[in-house]
């Protein structure tokens, strides 16, 4: 085996590096048929080499892309550092993605060999194969299924690895030398961006970029190789590459790929992992699990969680900080995590979490104080495709609600006259792929890239982030309007799975809503609620004013404060159906695609502003199996309970 160079300055040579200095530790452990498999550095290290002997037999060649499609596997991994070993590029891409989604990625990221996990993948893929003709090889990982597919670009994981095996006697210089060739300045990545606001672009990441990133953000959390984190989210979105691939890799802690969504919770409670990062949706989730089984125990357990988490919010949150707190509180909190944090954060399987972190998009401050609440230092992070993640990162002891940290070493940060948010850093990407003017427009003369975000950085030198330009506006009397601060405020209480603020250039605040169907099911059900489906509960009339309750509740808080008294929601309306990424209303990672909603529901819009009753709304929804349908629906429209800030003053 090839020795890494001394200055490891590649993902390929990061991981011979493990392979000699680490060899017999665990780097990915993978639940299979309910038992956990591991592979140890030495390992991963023997399989990257084989996979990468059997794809350079195939044809493929230094500067080749290579996609990815599939969930967090050892073999995924496996065989992106083989493309990357070879000086290729490796294009992760979205497992739930429609073929027709696939098919432009796959076209203007120039691929000609693709890994599909499984027969689903397989089938969309030979869908689309007659229009992507530059494509020779697809190499599938499970067999099931595929027993009777003959075409001639199909080969098996399992035979690549053992075509490979038998090239390595007679190929061992040659990919001795490939590797040595890499440098930190070659690309290793494309990652296509979210697309809300528009179509998604490709971004090309160099090994450099990406490894100053992650040792940078992991220095600063002192995270060592004894660590353990989870690889749960798309391999597709940045995020996961970098705690599940990039941050592996250069600190040599052990990632474990839970068996499948239904089993995560489960899976990370036999894991036990040290490190965790989560984006806002699956942390509400969470919450909304929790909030359920509350609401589904007794009284007496009711009662006892309420007084906990009352005593958590008072005490934990600020011991957390390193701030002083009186013994008696300490003592109380002690004997909260007895009786209830304690059992919370084993059934959330993260008892053993000592660092977290959540990003992606905006997190509500209840949201993170919940968490922190418990005992679980989860922390907020900032950062964008473009920049590799890792911009700014709250700091131990510096966890603040309405920021996302300090700017971490190497980068730089500066504001428009517009308050839009600029960025210099190592971590920078090259551009968007054979997207000359996307690029210039994205990163100016100087190197800043314009993220899009409007913020401010606070004298503390923490940043602060309003929302997307685009979306931050006015109401009609001048005052601010951030819909993402109301949406994420909503969307705390367990009942509300998604949240769309209106009110830019209106006199008053509306939203369209998309309740948590298990979550309300289940309190309608403790109500003798019957219900046939979703759009029924969605129209009950104690669905919408337990809805109402919330909002009501959330008005309160606003009116408490003069600035954002004006941004009580006054209207809203319950969706008849789910937000979903197969109709385009969300993209793949769960962001909201704000201007589709918009137009889509545009009718909707005006009905709540026109203060009507109701309104009718036909929708156009894509099925599992391909197929286009229309749903139709008379959706109520709701005053929701507002209070004048002199009401709460004079209460006062």
């Amino acid at each position: 085996m090839a020795k890494p160079e001394r200055q490891a300055d590649t993902f390929p040579k990061l991981l011979l590096h493990h392979a000699a200095t680490r060899g017999q530790q665990p780097a990915v452990r993978e639940k299979r048929w309910g038992i956990w498999q591991t592979l140890t550095w030495r390992e991963l290290a023997d399989e990257v080499t084989a996979v990468a002997a059997g794809l350079s037999a195939r044809g493929f060649q230094r500067g080749g892309h290579v996609a990815l499609i599939g969930d967090n596997r050892p073999r995924f991994y496996a065989a992106l550092c083989a493309a990357q070993w070879l000086g290729g590029v490796a294009v992760p891409l979205y497992q739930d993605a429609a073929a027709t989604e696939l098919l432009q990625p796959i076209h203007d990221a120039d691929i000609t060999h693709i890994f599909a996990e499984d027969q689903e993948q397989v089938d969309k893929l030979l869908e689309i194969l007659p229009q992507l003709p530059a494509v020779t090889t697809i190499v599938y990982d499970q067999d099931r299924g595929m027993r009777h597919y003959k075409q001639p670009q199909l080969v098996s994981y399992a035979d690549l690895l053992e075509q490979g095996r038998a090239l390595l006697a007679m190929r061992r210089d040659a990919l001795d030398a490939e590797v040595n060739l890499g440098r930190g300045s070659d690309p290793a990545a494309l990652f296509f961006t979210a697309g809300t606001t528009g179509q998604a672009k490709a971004v090309v990441l160099t090994h450099a970029a990406l490894i100053n990133r992650a040792s940078t953000a992991a220095t600063q959390d002192s995270l060592r190789d004894t660590d353990v984190a989870m690889a749960y989210l798309p391999p597709a979105w940045i995020g996961q590459h970098m705690f599940g691939y990039a941050q592996p890799m250069v600190v040599g802690f052990c990632i474990c790929c839970p068996e499948s969504p239904e089993t995560m919770l489960a899976d990370m409670r036999e894991v036990g992992p040290t490190y965790f990062f989560a984006p806002p949706k699956v942390l509400e989730a969470l919450l909304a699990q929790v909030s359920v089984r509350m609401e589904d125990a007794g009284r007496l357990k009711r009662g006892l969680y309420a007084h906990c988490m009352a005593v958590a919010r008072r005490v934990g949150v600020p011991m957390l900080s390193g701030q002083p707190v009186p013994f008696t509180d300490r003592l109380a909190y002690r004997l909260g995590n007895l009786l209830m944090y304690g059992p919370l954060r084993d059934v959330l399987g993260m008892s053993r979490v000592r660092l977290a972190y959540t990003a992606g998009e905006a997190i509500g401050p209840d949201l993170l104080l919940y968490f922190r609440a418990l005992g679980i230092n989860l922390k907020q992070l900032y950062g964008a495709t473009e920049t590799g993640i890792f911009v700014c990162m709250q700091p131990d002891n510096e966890v603040k609600p309405d920021s996302v940290g300090r700017a971490i070493d190497g980068v730089e940060l500066k504001f428009t006259p517009q308050r839009e948010l600029l960025v210099r850093s190592p971590g920078l990407f090259t551009g968007y792929h054979r997207d000359v003017e996307a690029t210039r427009e994205a990163v100016d003369a100087d190197g800043w890239f314009h993220t899009g975000d409007a913020g401010w950085l606070g004298d503390d030198g923490h940043l602060r982030i309003i929302d997307r330009l685009q979306d931050v506006g006015t109401l009609a009397d001048g005052s601010l309007f951030a819909p993402k601060y109301l949406e994420n405020k909503l969307k705390f209480f367990p009942f509300v799975k998604e949240a769309i603020a209106v009110g830019a250039g209106r006199d008053e605040v509306c939203m369209l809503i998309s309740i948590n169907a298990a979550a309300v099911g289940n309190w309608a059900d403790r109500q003798n609620i019957a219900f046939s489906g979703y759009a029924d509960l969605a129209g009950r009339t104690e669905v919408q004013a337990l809805i109402a309750d919330c909002i009501g509740k959330m008005n309160t808080e606003l009116a408490r404060e003069p600035t954002l008294a004006s941004l009580q929601v006054h209207r809203f309306l319950l969706l008849h159906k789910d937000l979903d990424a197969d109709d385009g209303e969300l993209t793949r990672t769960g962001k909201l695609r704000r201007a589709v909603v918009g137009e889509r529901y545009h009718a909707l819009i005006e009905a709540l502003f026109a203060r009507r009753d109701s309104v009718r709304v036909d929708a156009e929804v894509r099925y599992e199996d391909g197929r286009v349908g229309t749903l139709s629906a008379n959706l109520k429209i709701c005053a929701a309970p507002t209070v004048a800030h002199a009401t709460l003053q004079k209460a006062a």
